[in-house]
């Protein structure tokens, strides 16, 4: 059992990412690539990426058993792959070897992990550029797949978190969830607490992740919980989101209906806009000229960029619609 234990500060500082992050994409798609748990969802997957699978990769799957601990230092948390294996790249010595200590003693550490321990700076780089190459196989040709699903969920759990609240939306992270306030009580393969101790709780949703929530064994300065997506309302909300689009592109028009959708989500930049979108970049100002004028999206300036989200009247529209 895990127990996670809030103050009032916790509550107020316990917030939703963005998107899954791409070093625990790696890890956790590893844990799966190695165990046969999800047939249904991933065997397809693992069909593809056994047969691509990079001969460099197997340092990964020493440093990431299917169960138990894996080393801390591979998942640092970052909005991009570059900034992950930065990262990476930046782990003190001590704490590679402290993380590489703490793996399971089933077998010797090969050649390359004890250079890692070692402190080598060469072998540090050869390992990110393995994790590169694992994720150009594994993760980067499924992206698309991924991120509609996790922002799919996120889509969810967000109106979750505006309408009913921090600890509706924590107990809805997993089907056997508790919350005796002020802990959050989660199944996990060891009895373990957490104490946030006023750094709040970041959670991290994550296509790969199976069955139960996970976190770091050193929380570090931002304790994270990632947490499996809920393919169902994954699913759910994807119906959801095609049918809310379909009736606000009645009113709206089909792009900027797609627009406020996206911006549902997670505010974007112009430039993020119109990519997701598929709509050039003067196309996507325009409309969110439209959009803010009708008092549908606000516009922040951050140095040359223009940030844009909804306003409290798009998310009433969005839900009415949806």
């Amino acid at each position: 059992m895990l127990r996670i234990h809030f103050t009032l500060e916790d509550i107020g500082r316990t917030r939703l990412a963005t998107g899954s992050d791409p070093t625990w994409d790696v890890l956790l798609s590893l844990h799966k690539l190695a165990d046969q748990d999800g047939s249904a969802v991933f065997d397809q997957w693992r069909q593809q990426v056994r047969a691509r699978f990079p001969a460099s990769a197997h340092l990964l799957l020493e440093l990431a058993p299917p169960r138990g601990y894996s080393p801390d230092f591979l998942t640092p948390g970052a909005g991009g792959l570059d900034e992950g294996l930065e990262r990476i790249l930046s782990t003190p010595a001590p704490r590679i070897r402290a993380d590489l200590a703490a793996l399971p003693p089933a077998r010797p550490l090969s050649s390359h992990a004890q250079a890692l321990a070692e402190g080598s700076r060469r072998a540090l780089r050869r390992l990110t550029e393995t994790i590169r190459e694992y994720h150009r196989v594994a993760v980067a040709p499924f992206a698309r797949r991924i991120d509609r699903q996790v922002h799919a969920d996120l889509a969810v759990r967000g109106r979750t978190l505006r309408h009913t609240g921090v600890t509706r939306l924590l107990t809805g992270l997993h089907p056997q969830a508790r919350w005796q306030q002020p802990v959050l009580e989660l199944p996990y393969p060891v009895d373990r607490d957490v104490h946030l101790e006023r750094r709040g709780l970041l959670l991290v949703p994550s296509y790969f992740c199976w069955k139960d929530p996970i976190m770091l064994k050193d929380p570090g300065p931002q304790p994270t919980l990632v947490f499996p997506i809920a393919r169902e309302l994954a699913r759910s909300a994807l119906e959801s989101e095609r049918a809310s689009t379909g009736s606000l592109a009645a009113l709206l028009g089909r792009t900027r209906a797609v627009i406020l959708s996206t911006l549902a989500v997670e505010a974007c930049t112009t430039t993020q806009l119109a990519a997701r979108v598929g709509v050039s970049n003067a196309s996507a100002s325009q409309h969110a000229t439209v959009l803010r004028e009708a008092g549908l999206i606000t516009t922040q300036r951050m140095g040359s960029y223009a940030m844009h989200s909804p306003t409290p009247a798009a998310v009433a529209l969005l839900d009415s619609a949806s």
